[in-house]
């Protein structure tokens, strides 16, 4: 993990939040390529979801809801973690996590195991943020931020049911910014107290919940599979009976081998109907399908759910690669062209040179409005290849001396390194062929 906060940091994808003043726990700000990046796996995700298919529909709901939507949910009374505080080293622990922990004095020993330990009694911990809203905080109304975007999308299951001219089974896709004051957050942006989420939840009839259950699994898996995670490292989990929460008939997580041991990555659940009847129940308000017949039934909801911050750095683990190339390291991200934050780099063989610089400033400008393009004329060809290779560019196009004479160019490919020449009047068109072709990681052999 060491190498991957290194290079975040070094190629500005990701840095400390409030960095100048010491720094806030677990929370990070994103710079230009880490914006590129994210932007690029939300986009992915929504046509994923929207735009590739017709049963799905976008909602961009509040962050700040009715306090009494949580009420309903169960988050304010139910949404705790049990904690415990050491009384010596004054670290805090999850308490039912203390077996994947380590003590703030030995780190080799479990907290607990070491004879200076002293761990309080485990109490409830409320992971939502609290605020007010009014002028004056003690007659504000308490809300909270928050901490999923699901409860947005069944709030307005019946806004969106009346104009979507869709019956189940439909989806409802939300991308969006949620909030968790967790205790024990950590391991760069795995776990952080403001993350974005994608969630999607599928309303279904009763009798083709599970069918579906099965198929969203199947179909989140391939999402992964389909954007360059290697097999070896991807796996569907499904939860034992205990692991389930209280809502859930079925529950598997989609896993990724991180650099901390296998872990969530994306969880698909068969929520059944508690949330659209919890919320009748509360609001008074029938949240339910009713047929040309007169029928009337309680959709049931399957549930995907997967954090754009943690797809992120799964998707940069196993990007990140190391080989040494003509005597030298190089250090590669090799992301799928189409999440890769920087699609080519105009390079001009010669800096100094304004031939060279003024007809790669053209094909520069000729290749923005259509692609995410880098221009750079500073420093040594061999550097600025190193530089494009590390934030994960897949192709490079360099101007020289034979450019001059026959317009033409050399296009570099970082996985393969291969190299040819191409009319610079092609580049454009070459280019768009080249990012739309079918990409698999060249990891995925020496996996």
């Amino acid at each position: 993990m060491d190498k991957i906060v290194s290079l975040c940091k070094r190629r500005g994808f990701v840095f400390p939040s409030s960095e100048i003043y010491g720094g806030l726990g677990s929370s990070y700000d994103y710079g230009h390529y880490g914006v590129l990046l994210k932007d690029n796996i939300k986009q992915r995700w929504m046509s994923a979801m929207v735009q590739e298919r017709d049963d799905i529909v976008a909602l961009d709901s509040s962050i700040i809801l009715h306090p009494q939507v949580w009420q309903a949910s169960g988050h304010v009374g139910g949404f705790t973690d049990p904690l415990v505080d050491c009384r010596f080293c004054k670290k805090r622990f999850r308490a039912d996590h203390l077996e994947d922990a380590q003590c703030g004095q030995r780190p080799s020993k479990r907290p607990g195991e070491n004879d200076t330990c002293d761990l309080t009694e485990a109490r409830h911990f409320n992971l939502m943020f609290e605020t007010r809203v009014g002028p004056m905080e003690e007659t504000g109304v308490p809300v909270y931020l928050r901490p999923e975007t699901a409860q947005g999308i069944f709030i307005n299951f019946k806004n969106v049911a009346g104009i979507a001219r869709r019956k189940p089974p439909f989806g409802i896709a939300q991308v969006g910014k949620s909030f968790r004051n967790e205790i024990t957050p950590g391991n760069f942006i795995f776990r952080t107290l403001e993350f974005e989420q994608m969630e999607m939840e599928f309303f279904v009839p009763p009798g083709e919940a599970d069918e579906w259950y099965r198929y969203w699994v199947d179909e989140r898996y391939a999402w992964h599979r389909r954007y360059g995670i290697r097999e070896s490292h991807l796996r569907i989990r499904p939860h034992d009976s205990d692991e389930l929460s209280h809502y859930s008939s079925a529950t598997s997580d989609i896993e990724y081998l991180f650099p901390i041991g296998w872990s969530e990555l994306e969880g698909v659940a068969n929520r059944g109907d508690f949330d659209l009847t919890a919320h009748t129940s509360a609001s008074g308000t029938k949240l339910e399908w009713v047929e040309q017949d007169g029928s009337r039934y309680t959709p049931h909801v399957i549930e995907p759910a997967l954090g754009v911050n943690r797809s992120m750095l799964a998707f940069l683990v196993d990007a990140y690669d190391e080989e040494v190339v003509a005597d030298r390291d190089r250090t590669v991200l090799r992301l799928h062209p189409q999440l890769a934050p920087v699609k080519a780099a105009v390079l001009p063989l010669i800096g100094k040179s304004e031939d060279m610089t003024g007809r790669a400033r053209k094909l520069y400008e000729e290749l923005r409005p259509v692609i995410s393009v880098e221009y750079d004329d500073g420093g040594q060809i061999g550097r600025r290849y190193r530089r494009q290779d590390e934030i994960g560019t897949p192709y490079a196009l360099t101007i020289d001396e034979q450019t001059l004479e026959d317009d033409t160019i050399t296009i570099r490919e970082r996985d393969s390194l291969a190299q040819e020449r191409i009319s610079i009047a092609r580049a454009r068109e070459h280019l768009l062929d080249r990012l739309a072709e079918p990409w698999s990681s060249p990891k995925d052999d020496a996996a």
